[in-house]
C-alpha cells in the first residue's frame, strides 16, 4: 500500500486557513504576529489559536505553529511567557530556526513537538544527526535539493526518527534560505526575523543580456512529481504562501488533494496543471527536483504570469491577446472567490461556551458543574467548604480565579452561584486544584501545566581580556602571512571540494593553517569535508555549517561557531557548547551595538566578532550569471562548479549595487557593493571578545585599499593593542566600507 503523505498548507491569516482546511489539507502551518518569518502576512492573535485548532482538529488537520525566526536577547523573556500559553493548547509541533531556541523547548517546554525550519538549511546528513540531538522530530529539507539527493536524506533522517518535509509548490528563493542577508544589508529587514523585501526580486539596471529582473526564478511546482517524492519516502509536501489570499490557498490545496487523491486511488499522477495556472503564478519550473539547474528557471518578470500563460496557450502573448485573457482570468478568479467565500462563511473560529453551575455548603466540597453545547461533567473539590476565611468565595473571586478558562478553546458565558451558600471559603491551593482538573476534562485529558519560569543566564565579563586577530584567506599565495604576522590563519574550503581533496589535506598538514567550512556542503562535497577532518584532525575549526559541527563533536575536535550560523542570543552560545562541546561562536553582523551587549557567553567559551569583511548576502545553487553576463552553456554543471571563476555587477534601479562572485569550487555568491568595516566594536564593548576577524579574500568590490594584505594585518593588530591613531589609518586606508548593520540592528 502507498503510503500517505501529508498535504502541508500555508495560513497567513484565519481566512486562509479556513481555506486550507475546507480544501482538504492534512496540515496548516500559521504564524502568530510576533516571532514567525512571513511579518508582510496578516496572520493571527494568539486568542484566535485555540478556536483555529478546534476548527482544524474536528477536520483531521493538524496545526503547525511557526516560531521561526532568530530571536534577539531582550526578546526571550516574551518568548518564554508565550511558549508558557503554546504549551497548554493542543497544538501539533512548533517549527523553529533559532539554535537557542532549540536549546529551550526540550529543556523546559518537552510537551511541544519541535520542527526545524528551511531557514536551518538542511541538506547534509550530518545536520540531520545535529538536530536529533536537540529533540528535532521532523526537518523541512533544503530547497534546492534534487530527487536522489531528497530519498538518502530522508533515509538518514528516518533512521533517527525525523520526518522529513518538501518544499512543492511556490515561490522560489533564489538564496539558500537562512544565509541570505540581501535585504538585512540593503533596509535592515531582516529576512532571518521574517521581513525580507525581497530585493531578489526588485527592477535592476538591463543587463547585457537584456534582462531587468537577473535574479527572478519562477515558481516551483512539483505538481507532476508526485509519485517521486513518494518514491523517496518523503512524509509531507509543504505548498509555500503565507501572503497569499484565501482563495489562492484553496485553489492550489485543492489542487493538490486531487493529485493525491487520484494517486492513492487509481496509482496515476494528473499532468494538467491548469488550475495551478488560474492564480497568482510566475510560470512553474521543476528544476532543482530533477538536478536541471538551468536558465530557463528564471523568468523577466516578478508579477503574475497567469495572463502571459492563457494568451500563449492561444497562439502569441500579444497585447490583445493577454488583455483578452485577463478578463477571462478575473471572471474566473472571481467565481473561485465567491465559491471560497462561501465555504469559509461555514467554517467557525469561534470558542465553544461554558456555563458554570457552583454550588456547596459548609462541611461539604465545593461543586463546579461544567456545561458545553456538547457534554456536561461535574468537579467536586478534596477538601470540604469552611465557614469564614480572609476571602469569601463571591461570585468576583471565582470569576478571577477561574479566568483560565478562558485560555482555552472555551469561554465563560454564564457562572452561576446561586446554590452557593454565602461566606464559604476554600484555600487558594484547593480552588487552583479544581480548575485543573477542569481544565484537563475540558482539554482532551491533557495536564494543564503552571508557567515555568526559565533561570536567567549570569553575565561574565573577562576583566582585562585582550583580543587577539583572526584572519581568513582563500588564496594559496597568501599563505605566506603565517611567518610573518601573529594573527590566527583560517584558510576557506571550497564548498564543491570532492576533487580537490587530497591537495587540501596536502595544504593543512603542510601549513599552519586553520580550516574554515562553508554553510553548503551536499551530498560527496560534505563527504569529502568529514573524509578531510578524520584525516587531517585539526587543532581546531570554523564551521558554518552544522553538519561539520555534528563531525568535529563526535571526533572530539575544538571547533568554532562560523558567523552564518546566526548566533544573536545567549542561550545559542550555551546550546552549541552543552550539547556539542563547542569551544566558541561569532555573534552574527546583522546585531547592532545594543544588541550584541545583551549576550551573555558560557563560562571558558571564546567570542568573536568580524570586524572587517566583504558582505556575502547570498549563496545560490542557481548561476548567477546566466541572466547577467550570459553563458554559452545553458545548463550548470560539476564543471562549471570546479572551473567557472567570472565577476560580474548588477545594480538596481535604486542604485543598490551588487557583486557576482564565482570562484573555483565555489557556487555563486552574491556580496554587497562595499566591504563592511566596524573598528567601534573594539572599544564600544570591551571583555566580551576573545578574538575580532578580518576577511582577506579577494573578494573585488568597491572598497579599495592602499596597503598590501601583511600592512592591512599589522595596522589592525596595531588597533587591538590599543593605538589611538590606528582606527584612523584603518579608516584611510580602507574606503567605501559600511557598518550600517552594526547602527541599525534587527
Amino acid at each position: 500500500m502507498t503510503k500517505k503523505l501529508e498535504l502541508l498548507a500555508p495560513g497567513g491569516d484565519v481566512d486562509s486557513i479556513k481555506a486550507a482546511i475546507a480544501a482538504g489539507a492534512d496540515a496548516v502551518y500559521c504564524g502568530l504576529d510576533k516571532f514567525n518569518a512571513r511579518n508582510r502576512a496578516t496572520n493571527i492573535r494568539f486568542d484566535d489559536l485555540q478556536g483555529i485548532i478546534q476548527l482544524a482538529h474536528a477536520h483531521h488537520c493538524h496545526v503547525f505553529l511557526t516560531l521561526n525566526i532568530i530571536i534577539v536577547e531582550s526578546e526571550i523573556p516574551a518568548l518564554i511567557n508565550l511558549l508558557n500559553k503554546i504549551v497548554n493548547t493542543r497544538i501539533d509541533g512548533i517549527i523553529v530556526q533559532d539554535i537557542g531556541m532549540l536549546y529551550l523547548l526540550p529543556r523546559w517546554f518537552n510537551e511541544l513537538k519541535v520542527h526545524a525550519s528551511t531557514q536551518l538549511t538542511t541538506h547534509n546528513e550530518g545536520q540531520i544527526a545535529f538536530l536529533k540531538q536537540l529533540a528535532v522530530t521532523r526537518v523541512n529539507l533544503s530547497r534546492e535539493l534534487n530527487l536522489d539527493e531528497i530519498g538518502r536524506l530522508t533515509r538518514v533522517a528516518h533512521r533517527h526518527d525525523i520526518a522529513t518535509e518538501v518544499f512543492v509548490h511556490g515561490s522560489n528563493c533564489i538564496c539558500f534560505s537562512g544565509i541570505c542577508y540581501m535585504s538585512s544589508v540593503i533596509s535592515g529587514n531582516s529576512g532571518n526575523r521574517g521581513r525580507c523585501s525581497q530585493p531578489c526580486r526588485d527592477q535592476y539596471l538591463k543587463t547585457s543580456t537584456g534582462m531587468n529582473f537577473p535574479l527572478n526564478l519562477k515558481d516551483n511546482s512539483a505538481y507532476r512529481d508526485l509519485r517521486e517524492l513518494s518514491v523517496a519516502g518523503v512524509d509531507s509536501l509543504k505548498i509555500e504562501g503565507r501572503i497569499k489570499k484565501s482563495y489562492y490557498v484553496y485553489t492550489v490545496v485543492d489542487a493538490w488533494r486531487k493529485q493525491l487523491d487520484r494517486f492513492y486511488d487509481v496509482n496515476t499522477v494528473n499532468t494538467d496543471m491548469t488550475a495551478l495556472y488560474k492564480v497568482f503564478n510566475r510560470d512553474f519550473t521543476n528544476a532543482y527536483l530533477h538536478g536541471n539547474i538551468s536558465n530557463d528557471m528564471f523568468i523577466d518578470n516578478p508579477r503574475d504570469n497567469s495572463a502571459i500563460h492563457v494568451s500563449e496557450l492561444k497562439g502569441t502573448a500579444s497585447a490583445e491577446n493577454i488583455e483578452e485573457a485577463k478578463c477571462e482570468i478575473y471572471d474566473e478568479r472571481t467565481g473561485i472567490i465567491t465559491t471560497v467565500e462561501q465555504k469559509l462563511a461555514q467554517l467557525s473560529i469561534g470558542k465553544t461556551s461554558l456555563h458554570l453551575h457552583i454550588s456547596g455548603d459548609c462541611g461539604e466540597p465545593l461543586k463546579i458543574s461544567v456545561q458545553t453545547p456538547g457534554t456536561t461533567f461535574d468537579v467536586l473539590s478534596h477538601l470540604p467548604l469552611a465557614a469564614g476565611g480572609s476571602e469569601a468565595l463571591t461570585i468576583e473571586l471565582l470569576t478571577k480565579r477561574l479566568k483560565a478558562l478562558n485560555d482555552t478553546s472555551f469561554y465563560i458565558e454564564s457562572l452561576d452561584t446561586e446554590n452557593l451558600r454565602p461566606n464559604l471559603f476554600l484555600p487558594f491551593r484547593e480552588l487552583t486544584a479544581i480548575k485543573k482538573r477542569v481544565l484537563f476534562l475540558l482539554n482532551n485529558s491533557k495536564e494543564w501545566l503552571d508557567p515555568i519560569e526559565v533561570p536567567a543566564i549570569t553575565r561574565r565579563t573577562d576583566v582585562d581580556l585582550k583580543p587577539k586577530l583572526s584572519v581568513l584567506i582563500s588564496s594559496r599565495d597568501d599563505i605566506h602571512l603565517c611567518n610573518s604576522i601573529a594573527a590566527t590563519i583560517y584558510f576557506q574550503i571550497p564548498a564543491c571540494l570532492k576533487k580537490q581533496l587530497s591537495e587540501l589535506q596536502e595544504l593543512f598538514v603542510s601549513n599552519t593553517i586553520i580550516p574554515w567550512f562553508p554553510s553548503v556542503l551536499i551530498g560527496d562535497d560534505y563527504r569529502a569535508a568529514v573524509e578531510l577532518l578524520k584525516t587531517v584532525y585539526p587543532k581546531h575549526i570554523v564551521t558554518n555549517n552544522t553538519g561539520i559541527a555534528y563531525e568535529a563533536w563526535k571526533l572530539d575536535i575544538a571547533w568554532i561557531a562560523g558567523p552564518h550560523l546566526n548566533s544573536v542570543n545567549s542561550w545559542s552560545l550555551h546550546c552549541l557548547k552543552e550539547h556539542f562541546n563547542c569551544a566558541g561562536a561569532f555573534i552574527s553582523n546583522e546585531l547592532n551595538k545594543v544588541q550584541i551587549k545583551g549576550i551573555k557567553k558560557p563560562a571558558d567559551f571564546d567570542v568573536y566578532y568580524s570586524i572587517y569583511h566583504p558582505m556575502m548576502v547570498m549563496t545560490s545553487r542557481q548561476c548567477l550569471l546566466q541572466q547577467v553576463t550570459g553563458c554559452s552553456k545553458h545548463h550548470l554543471d560539476d564543471d562549471c562548479l570546479q572551473n567557472c571563476e567570472k565577476r560580474a555587477t548588477i545594480t538596481n534601479i535604486k542604485n543598490n549595487s551588487f557583486v557576482i562572485e564565482k570562484s573555483k569550487g565555489n557556487y555563486h555568491e552574491l556580496y554587497n557593493g562595499s566591504h563592511f568595516l566596524n573598528t567601534d566594536i573594539v572599544t564600544d564593548i570591551p571583555d566580551m571578545f576573545s578574538s575580532f576577524f578580518i576577511d582577506l579574500r579577494r573578494i573585488q568590490t568597491a572598497t579599495q585599499t592602499k596597503l598590501d594584505i601583511r600592512e592591512l594585518c599589522t595596522l589592525f593588530e596595531k588597533l587591538l593593542q590599543g593605538d589611538r591613531d590606528a582606527k584612523q589609518k584603518i579608516r584611510q586606508a580602507i574606503y567605501p566600507t559600511t557598518s550600517a548593520q552594526y547602527k541599525t540592528g534587527i
